[in-house]
């Protein structure tokens, strides 16, 4: 997989316009949820180059990052007439450029996407790399193919338009990657105010961000190698995110992960020797931010058989990845139940 076109922009459609004059297509269409659409369509809205594109329409949150919604884009791609040569643009957060790149990935064998990521968490996270799918019979993103949007457009602009809860999401992601990268990129990270964000400086650390994950992704583009550090934090935090969905109390990716990542630097102090006093400082950002994941003894069980689904693990064991410090990455840790338990018994305990 070839290293991803992303533009940092604060021109969206002059920016847009550029790309779109590059890419042969017969017919354009929109895919938003009906909050991006409210609060984020007016910014490209007035584009020339949209003046008959078509617009279709999905449900917001990740509960409608599911078949039917994924059905509801074939359909309108199918009755507005698209053909192989159309291009959708996916405007939205990573549920909607995860399912918009899943459908035109697959819709007539696949057509050609751009990503426009509104949301702090898409921009450094799901419109980048190449993940495409969605979520399936309970299971975070259990469907999916690997495919490069044409191009991610990165306009921090959009962040105007986000809550607290939603900046934070996507910071818990900025923060995995100052811990799979260096300890500078780390200490700026957890010192800087993310409930009163200097917006020129924030711009700086996105960018960072997705030059961390394009570095790793540009090396190992479908997860057979270092692409899987990309998920600290992630195998027990997709376990939380599906556990809260279950018991209709859904929770953002990003607080999942951040909650993850708690129990996963534990392990990574006692099984690897990461410093104490690292851990500790990113614990104590985590808890001051996100608060913490409401987990009692009885919900363990469910938490295992929900990590037993993890795409890295093989023949029946959970694999992790963990860290010895700093940018210091181990994959495929093998866990077993008593280190699951452990785990979370630390993450209720802290």
């Amino acid at each position: 997989m070839e290293r991803q076109n992303v533009v940092f922009t604060h021109m969206i459609c002059e920016s847009l316009e550029r790309a779109l004059h590059e890419i042969n297509f017969d017919k354009l269409f929109v895919l938003m949820d009906e909050t991006t659409r409210a609060k984020c369509y007016d910014k490209i809205r007035q584009c020339d180059a949209l003046a008959q594109a078509g617009e279709i329409i999905i449900g917001a949150t990740d509960t409608h990052k599911n078949v039917e919604s994924l059905c509801h884009v074939w359909e309108s791609l199918s009755r507005q007439g698209a053909t192989r040569k159309s291009l959708l643009i996916n405007l939205g957060g990573g549920m909607v450029t995860d399912l918009g790149g899943f459908a035109a990935s697959t819709f007539k064998r696949g057509i050609k996407f751009i990503n426009i990521p509104t949301t702090l968490l898409a921009m450094v996270d799901a419109s980048v790399g190449g993940k495409t799918g969605i979520n399936f019979n309970g299971l975070k993103n259990e469907i999916g193919v690997f495919n490069n949007a044409e191009t991610v457009f990165i306009d921090s602009d959009f962040l105007s338009t986000l809550d607290t809860q939603n900046m934070l999401s996507g910071y818990a992601e900025m923060l995995k990657h100052g811990l799979i990268s260096t300890a500078e990129h780390w200490a700026r990270l957890v010192n800087f105010d993310v409930m009163h964000p200097d917006m020129a400086e924030l711009q700086k650390l996105i960018q960072e961000s997705v030059e961390v994950k394009q570095s790793i992704v540009l090396e190992d583009a479908t997860e057979k190698g270092i692409r899987k550090a990309l998920n600290f934090g992630h195998t027990l935090g997709h376990a939380f995110e599906s556990l809260a969905m279950e018991q209709h109390r859904p929770i953002l990716h990003g607080y999942a992960v951040a909650w993850g990542m708690i129990g996963e630097l534990y392990l990574c102090h006692v099984r690897k020797n990461f410093p104490s006093d690292i851990m500790r400082q990113t614990i104590q950002f985590i808890k001051e931010n996100y608060g913490i994941f409401q987990l009692d003894c009885k919900m363990y069980a469910r938490i295992h058989e929900l990590m037993t689904h993890d795409k890295k693990n093989a023949d029946g064991i959970i694999r992790c990845t963990l860290l010895s410090s700093i940018g210091n990455i181990a994959l495929d840790e093998e866990l077993t139940q008593t280190d699951i338990n452990e785990m979370l018994d630390f993450v209720r305990e802290s």
